[in-house]
């Protein structure tokens, strides 16, 4: 399994914030700092949008920042749509340090995409951010219309902890009885934080973005009390047969030299396992975090475009 060369090249020729030796008394806000830094300074033009428009949602504890997305090709309103959360370990990340990647899935599905700007650790601990994305999903349901969406045709899509809230989201719906999402993009998704340090492949073989005390961290920074750590709700791989029972379909992007890459497996093994429709794009090149970096390569740019296709397809927009 080879590194793909664009990444090689990145990385011998530019320096990158390292995410794999800082300083842990460094503070929450010069650890975030890195973390912008990191996904802005490679992004490129965005590909053209009808609208861009600032709303705000209601989340558990008061009002959310959002950012709705609306593609050229998403078509009169109400339409498809994708509710999207940032990843960023629960600690980093906000509707900026994702902006490119929700303008190209916006793009790839022909969909409206709407980012969520829910509260991050260490200021606000578990069960916040899953509180938060419970909220604003009851929030976007009932106010479909006037954000010119389907409450019918909805997806759940985020990338890594991103990822970890959508899957939460469906499993949630599954158990309550809620309006379920029509379809669950998952890009290399978190879906457990027991487990860190025994994985098939190393943090320090596959760690380029991400490394085991990075994750360490950002999991004690959300997760105070470590009789938590097996929650469902922050560890979805682990709930039971009533959260997969009739779970809606989930396609998975994973990367090759990502050691999160053999629970995404688990998790899709398990969906399949219950007679969820499942698809599984892995990207064995690319790295963890890899759709931050668009301006690396058309490969990064069109997997992207490529996972919004899937699920406008699957949302009946493309």
């Amino acid at each position: 399994m080879t590194l793909d060369e664009s990444f090689r090249q990145f990385l011998d020729r530019f320096q990158m914030p390292d995410l794999t030796h800082l300083d842990w008394k460094s503070s929450t806000d010069k650890l975030r700092q890195q973390f912008h830094v990191a996904s802005r300074a490679i992004e490129r033009d965005a590909p053209e949008m009808a609208d861009i428009s600032h709303v705000k949602v209601e989340g558990a504890a008061g009002t959310l920042k959002a950012r709705l997305y609306t593609p050229l090709g998403a078509g009169l309103p109400p339409g498809p749509g994708i509710v999207f959360f940032h990843g960023g370990g629960f600690m980093l990340g906000d509707l900026d340090s994702h902006d490119m990647v929700c303008k190209r899935l916006a793009e790839g599905a022909r969909s409206r995409v709407i980012a969520i700007d829910y509260r991050l650790a260490p200021e606000h601990t578990f069960p916040a951010a899953h509180e938060d994305a419970l909220a604003a999903w009851n929030w976007i349901i009932t106010h479909a219309e006037q954000l010119g969406l389907d409450p019918d045709r909805l997806a759940v899509s985020g990338d890594s902890a991103g990822g970890n809230l959508s899957a939460y989201l469906a499993q949630e719906m599954n158990r309550t009885g809620g309006p379920k999402p029509a379809f669950q993009l998952l890009l290399y998704p978190l879906v457990q934080f027991v487990d860190i340090r025994t994985k098939k492949m190393s943090f320090q073989e596959g760690g380029f973005f991400i490394s085991a005390n990075l994750f360490e961290y950002f999991r004690d920074s959300y997760i105070t009390d470590e009789s938590q750590r097996m929650d469902v709700r922050v560890s979805p791989l682990f709930a039971g047969p009533d959260a997969f029972k009739g779970l809606p379909p989930a396609h998975f992007v994973l990367c090759g030299w990502d050691p999160l890459k053999d629970e995404g497996l688990a998790y899709a093994d398990k969906m399949a396992s219950f007679g969820v429709p499942v698809t599984v794009r892995e990207h064995a090149g690319m790295v963890h975090g890899f759709m931050n970096m668009t301006a690396l390569s058309d490969t990064v740019r069109l997997a992207i475009r490529d996972a919004g296709h899937v699920a406008g397809r699957a949302l009946g927009a493309v």
